[in-house]
């Protein structure tokens, strides 16, 4: 056996514990080549990685995020998880999914645990199947045929099923294991094995010396001769929790091998406040010690023997000993094949067990106050609204020198880590917010006529008339980075349109964007919808926001194109408002003006390179190369020390060419641009349908049937003709500011700002109207007459 472990790669171990475990080994005839390996590692969410992994243990993690650095983990593998659901028999998939995942994070350096229940429904599925065999052959020979239909299956000792199933269990496991080269061995305990010292002794030298081997121990309570459960008269304290099931058995494991992390699967999503399935049942995503009273336990599932009460009073012990505990669901087809490794990465899974409880709201509390406080938000009259804007503005201004205090803090602590246009991006100036005003000042007037504006109305039938009214889409969730600018604009506008609000900064704005929101805040108090808008200041990862479908209606990221591409992935069930990238064109024509081109072209391309506003390819008719105009782009671009990529076309007319641009398709976000040659207009439109990103193009040219043909066959956000790129603005638009750039089809495009942040709703009015009075025999007829439609307030 000795030689067959070192096959698998591990360090010689002492013989003494030969007698004690069974241990997986890869056979000569069954060795895994390292290309199969390979493959098999790539099948899983986290690549193969060795990370270096140490902590002192005494205290649990605090936060999500610091569970990736669990060194050592337990895995608990509830009944449910386990056994299918006519509970005879294996999960076969989940439990191949669930041996990825410990194999994957065995392969990451992490010394990984399992305490699996499965046995008794393993066992249950043989002597059902032994018992089956025996009565047939009897009946046949004594009854006949006839009476087979007839036969009862006898009530199974659940420890005989034990017995019977448990060497077949661990058989499943050591051949699952051996597919990634893991060797694992078992270990059956009973409560003694804890309480008696010399037994524990020897448990606990056992468990430590597989670890150093880089064995998964396979743990389980040997239900074949453990006693009848006893009432739950402990878990009073570190030293006294009896081993009654697997949950106590995975808590009081994880605390005698100083774990840090305990990962409890059961078939919930994790602790609800209420049972699960009840109307108002939430998931709770940090429960701490002392919060017992606020939950209601239901009934336990239908297998296993401990419920959601036992779990969470064997989590909290675990919790005092120092371990931190997530309990979650195993059994989901779309997320069991992760589970365990999303929370070991930190994302929100289940209900995580802290110590450290924060001073602020969770950002589901956040969120449910976004909510109400929107739509108290959206009953103000119009001129409160826009009191509150005009209040914000004026506190802009007002609080100048405390607002610049928190910017300087901000730009301090990012000086190095942050380059040059993003730090241009995250300073404050008193120019900056006087604009800031003006364009608050410009929403607050447009605002008098957005929420609850009539767009159409119809007499369906006398008496009974329909109306569409605009109303707001409900909570906003904008995730922003740099730019601290951008939350009192955003927040004006969900103000004005009555939306509730998320914002999510960067951490590099903290200190700015903190003071902005205080003041946001202060501006809404004065209508008593202080909470209609959020800062989340928690420590929630992007992606776990975006999983808050039933909390926000759109999210609108503000930030580099990566940013963007990473929403729209994470995003799932929530539109996203924005776009990803921002490869703005400029096709200079034949008949362009000299004058023109370069003073277009520098505020494209100089004024700001880090907008996704900002010019990124220069088409140039090809009649223009060689002439006064185009030396005139060269000399101009190399004197704001632009570098130059050139295009395919480009490069073949040049003998000595700049570097030949490795993709048509970038965003450079800095003083580079790239320049090709096209044959005419119609070429030009091709390039930029083909290579553009449909957020600004523009034409520069003296002829107007040209521009004009441009103009309405390029299929992007905003075209122009004779204008910067940088037009492409909210502010510059005259919206007073904007929300993000949207390049999609479908609801706003182009700057959104005020108009963009609103949905509509159909009001029905009538007087005891049934449709079946409508119908071929009915004594009333559809008229579907449009009326007029009140005159907007353009004031």
């Amino acid at each position: 056996m000795l030689s067959q472990v070192y096959r698998c790669g591990f360090q010689p171990f002492n013989q003494h514990l030969l007698p004690w475990v069974q241990c997986t080994a890869v056979s000569r005839s069954h060795r895994i080549q390292p290309s199969v390996i390979r493959h098999v590692r790539s099948w899983s969410n986290i690549p193969f990685i060795t990370v270096p992994l140490s902590r002192a243990h005494g205290k649990s993690f605090a936060h999500r995020s610091e569970l990736k650095h669990a060194k050592r983990i337990v895995v608990k593998l509830g009944s449910a998880v386990v056994t299918r659901g006519d509970e005879c028999g294996l999960a076969l998939g989940r439990l191949a999914s669930i041996v990825e995942q410990v194999s994957v994070l065995q392969n990451q350096g992490r010394e990984m645990m399992l305490v699996t229940s499965g046995a008794v429904a393993f066992g249950k599925q043989r002597l059902r199947h032994e018992i089956l065999l025996s009565q047939s052959v009897r009946q046949a020979l004594h009854s006949g045929q006839n009476q087979l239909k007839e036969m009862a299956i006898p009530v199974l000792e659940a420890r005989a099923c034990a017995a019977a199933g448990q060497s077949g269990l661990m058989a499943l496991y050591e051949a699952m294991f051996t597919q990634y080269s893991i060797c694992a061995a078992q270990i059956l305990v009973t409560n003694l094995d804890f309480h008696d010292e010399q037994k524990r002794q020897n448990l606990n030298g056992t468990l430590h010396e597989l670890l150093r081997m880089n064995i998964v121990p396979i743990v389980n309570t040997n239900d074949a001769v453990v006693p009848p459960a006893e009432p739950n008269s402990d878990l009073q304290g570190v030293n006294v929790i009896s081993v009654k099931d697997n949950d106590s058995l995975a808590a009081r494991l994880a605390v005698e091998m100083k774990t840090d992390l305990l990962i409890v699967l059961s078939d919930v999503e994790g602790l609800f406040d209420s049972p699960p399935g009840s109307d108002d049942a939430k998931l709770i995503d940090i429960f701490y010690p002392g919060d017992q009273q606020s939950v209601t336990f239901g009934t336990k599932s239908r297998v296993g023997m401990g419920g959601m009460e036992a779990k969470v009073k064997a989590a909290l012990w675990a919790l005092q000993g120092g371990t931190s505990v997530v309990i979650a669901n195993g059994t989901h087809p779309k997320v069991s094949g992760h589970v365990i490794t999303d929370i070991v990465e930190g994302k929100k899974v289940g209900t995580f067990f802290s110590e450290v409880k924060p001073a602020g709201p969770t950002v589901e509390q956040q969120g449910e106050m976004a909510r109400s406080g929107g739509r108290m938000l959206a009953t103000l009259e119009p001129e409160q609204r826009a009191e509150i804007i005009h209040h914000l503005a004026d506190l802009l201004t007002d609080q100048r020198d405390e607002i610049l205090l928190a910017n300087k803090k901000d730009l301090e602590e990012a000086e190095g880590r942050l380059a040059a246009p993003l730090l241009k991006r995250l300073s404050l100036s008193t120019s900056k917010l006087n604009s800031l005003a003006i364009g608050l000042r410009q929403i607050a007037a447009s605002s008098q006529d957005s929420v609850g504006r009539v767009l159409r109305r119809t007499r369906i039938a006398k008496n009974l008339e329909l109306e569409q009214v605009t109303v707001p889409i409900g909570v906003l969730l904008v995730i922003f980075e740099s730019r601290p600018d951008c939350l009192p604009q955003v927040a004006a506008l969900a103000i004005a349109s009555g939306n509730g609000l998320l914002l999510k900064g960067g951490k590099e704005a903290v200190h700015s964007n903190r003071i902005l929101h205080l003041l946001t805040q202060e501006a809404l108090s004065i209508h008593g919808v202080k909470e209609a808008v959020q800062l989340v200041n928690t420590r929630e990862e992007v992606e776990d926001l975006c999983r808050l479908d039933k909390m926000i209606d759109l999210i609108i990221p503000r930030g580099s194109s990566q940013l963007v591409r990473d929403i729209q992935k994470a995003a799932k069930g929530i539109p996203v408002m924005g776009h990803s990238e921002g490869i703005c064109h400029m096709y200079v024509d034949s008949e362009a003006s000299v004058d023109k081109v370069t003073r277009l072209v520098r505020d494209s391309k100089c004024e700001y390179p880090a907008a996704c506003n900002a010019l990124e390819t220069l088409l140039i008719h090809r009649d223009l190369l060689r002439t006064p105009l185009f030396d005139q782009i060269i000399d101009m671009l190399r004197v704001e020390q632009v570098k130059i990529h050139a295009g395919p076309k480009f490069a073949s007319y040049l003998t000595f060419s700049p570097s030949e641009v490795k993709s048509l398709r970038t965003e450079y976000g800095d003083l580079e641009l790239c320049i090709e040659v096209v044959d005419n207009v119609q070429d030009a439109i091709d390039h930029i349908h083909k290579y553009g990103s449909s957020h600004t193009d523009v034409i520069v040219t003296e002829n107007e049937n040209t521009a004009e043909f441009f103009l309405q066959h390029v299929d992007s956000a905003c075209v122009f003709w004779n204008a910067s790129t940088r037009f492409s603005d909210g502010y510059r638009f005259g919206l007073g500011a904007e929300v993000g750039i949207s390049t999609s089809r479908i609801h706003a495009r182009g700057p959104v700002g005020l108009e963009g942040l609103l949905t509509t709703k159909w009001l029905l009015r009538g007087k005891d109207h049934v449709v079946s009075d409508f119908s071929e025999h009915g004594s009333l007829k559809y008229l579907h007459e449009n009326l007029p439609v009140p005159q907007r307030n353009t004031n």
